[in-house]
């Protein structure tokens, strides 16, 4: 990560309204989930109730940031039928839940009219943007911050029109898991 990127949890440490993320790949090559993703697809699942062996510096922040009122809310867009791993990240979304994220997925078809940004964000409080630049196998490569005013509407309305429309969490079903 560029030196002058503070660190997601910053951010998130640094915001006070709302910090909302907007995932538009089927595919993350994200390396500390690649054993996980292995492990289910050979019919591993997580004990939800064991915390200490899932919960994260991740939840952790995500858990401070709703307790002192953030709304942190992801919606993603996903083509079906969904790939595997978006089976699989729908099966850990859990974590996200339980540590008081908002999720939401909505099918790429309904969303053909949509004004996207082209990479993935996070919007933190309608004027941060942290944008995330993947390979074409989804691995991150760069990430960067923008204050910038035009993009900040963009990527909120874009969010906003995505979360209208999208299913929350609990009534999408992906498939078998």
């Amino acid at each position: 990560m560029p030196p002058n990127v503070p660190t997601f949890i910053d951010m998130l440490a640094d915001c006070h309204k709302s910090a909302l993320h907007l995932e538009m790949r089927d595919l993350y090559a994200v390396a500390d989930e690649a054993e996980g993703f292995e492990a289910w697809k050979r019919g591993h699942r997580t004990d939800w109730d064991d915390r200490d062996s899932w919960w994260h510096p991740y939840y952790q922040a995500v858990s401070e940031a709703v307790a002192r009122g953030v709304s942190v809310c992801r919606a993603r867009v996903v083509s079906e039928p969904v790939s595997d791993y978006i089976r699989y990240e729908h099966y850990i979304t859990e974590a996200n839940l339980r540590a008081g994220e908002q999720v939401r997925w909505l099918p790429r078809r309904r969303a053909t009219d949509i004004a996207l940004p082209g990479n993935d964000i996070w919007l933190f409080d309608d004027r941060l943007v942290r944008i995330y630049h993947f390979s074409g196998d989804g691995v991150l490569l760069d990430q960067e911050v923008s204050e910038d005013p035009d993009l900040a509407r963009l990527c909120g309305s874009a969010f906003a029109e995505v979360w209208n429309r999208a299913i929350p969490h609990r009534h999408y079903n992906p498939g078998p898991s």
